[in-house]
């Protein structure tokens, strides 16, 4: 673990680890105080709370299955710190557009700015893993990985704890979100001019800008190798879970456990910084090997753990009448520690799945095709959570509630679970 936060101190790995801190916690905060505004302040029915949050989700995450081909060519192909500027450029006009949204609460401008976000998001994904094996040592790259999972997901739990606090449930403070999102932007910009030059490792291939050929081609070049096969389809199972999960969180909050923003900001807090410290874990455990034996049981014990998740929330007592538990008292209210606990488990082991697959991409393929298998599982990841999404918003219209949908949650780990014991088989 010490040598793993030295590279905190090496000029070849600290900007591009802040530079995706903070990329994560901008996109979060902006993500979160849409949420909360919409869930708290605009609509007022569970139905409509959850699909908007259903909506939100696959609108963010339809560019990666979209542009993440064309992404990893063009970090293949050309200098990745300087796409990384460009990309930094580029979000701070976003975050423009993303904090008029909010100021004057338009869904559909929130909404726009939430897919250019995730547009700018997908052509940086390739790069902060594909410069790892570029920039680290060979027994670094593991704990680059762990670093960066674990500083996105630090992130991720700021940013969502701010922008459940910053926007109440009558929807003030809107102005001071907005104005967040621009600043955040501003620095992230600053800090990507200090990454160091990281240029294509061969000659450039000539760029397929066609997102649905250059997709596929991608794909089909990626998948046929079964290692990476295996790799990705279990990666993309895991963000499936993980994206369904997300989305239920608010209206969960909201409407079952009848709780304030803050503590839908505790839970999305709570299972980032469980992946956090379970990518951490996982390191310390596999002492820099890259390895899936961990994966098939840490990926059950997120299922039993999810399985608990329903139990205790489908015997909460709520309160009535629209009232709603603040953070205080729901702190107080007995369960609440255990149900976080619950919660934190199915993070940690959820982390504990997850980091050892992104370090075994980086590492199976040569360097100069690393990018572009990123971008191949970015492409597969991304489809696998819009189609999640829209399960989970295809079951919310035909009346499955959304503690109920955690039971589907819960049989999904157990196919992830397979599919983490086939890829130990095949390269352990």
């Amino acid at each position: 673990m010490k040598t793993s936060l030295r590279l905190l101190t090496k000029r070849r790995f600290l900007p591009l680890f802040v530079t995706q801190l903070l990329g994560a916690f901008n996109d979060n905060l902006f993500k979160f105080a849409m949420v909360v505004l919409v869930t708290y302040a605009i609509y007022n029915d569970p139905a409509q709370e959850f699909q908007f949050n259903a909506l939100a989700s696959g609108i963010f995450i339809l560019p990666f299955f979209l542009f993440s081909a064309l992404a990893g060519q063009l970090a293949d192909n050309y200098d990745k710190a300087a796409i990384t500027r460009i990309v930094k450029n580029l979000e701070i006009v976003l975050a423009l557009i993303g904090a008029v949204g909010l100021y004057i609460q338009s869904i559909p401008i929130m909404l726009t700015a939430l897919f250019l976000l995730g547009l700018q998001s997908t052509f940086f994904g390739p790069i902060k893993y594909a410069v790892l094996p570029q920039h680290l040592e060979k027994d670094e790259v593991l704990g680059g990985t762990g670093l960066v999972e674990a500083g996105t997901y630090i992130a991720i739990l700021f940013g969502t704890i701010l922008g459940g606090i910053i926007i109440d449930q009558d929807g003030n403070g809107v102005e001071v979100a907005a104005i967040g999102v621009i600043l955040v932007a501003i620095v992230g910009r600053i800090n990507a001019q200090f990454m160091p030059s990281a240029p294509p490792q061969k000659q450039r291939d000539k760029i397929d800008f066609n997102p649905f050929t250059s997709s596929w081609r991608l794909i089909y070049d990626t998948l046929h190798i079964r290692k990476l096969y295996l790799a990705i389809v279990s990666i993309s199972f895991f963000w499936t879970i993980g994206s369904v999960l997300v989305i239920q969180f608010p209206p969960l909050v909201k409407n079952v456990l009848t709780s304030a923003p803050e503590v839908a900001s505790l839970f999305l807090g709570v299972f980032s910084i469980g992946i956090a410290v379970g990518s951490i874990l996982i390191n310390r455990l596999l002492q820099t090997k890259v390895s899936a034996r961990y994966a098939p049981v840490s990926v059950i014990a997120m299922g039993i753990c999810v399985l608990m998740l329903f139990i205790v929330t489908e015997s909460w007592q709520g309160l009535p009448d629209g009232q709603l538990y603040t953070f205080a008292t729901f702190m107080s209210y007995q369960g609440s520690w255990g149900l976080l606990a619950i919660l934190a488990g199915v993070a940690i082991f959820g982390g504990m799945f997850v980091v050892p697959l992104y370090a075994f991409l980086t590492t199976t393929v040569d360097i100069s095709q690393t990018a572009r298998t990123i971008a191949a599982n970015n492409v597969v990841n991304s489809g696998c959570m819009v189609l999640g999404a829209l399960a989970a918003l295809g079951l919310s219209l035909i009346g499955v509630t959304t503690t109920q949908q955690l039971l589907m949650v819960a049989a999904m780990c157990l196919v992830a679970a397979w599919l983490g014991w086939q890829l130990h088989k095949a390269c352990d």
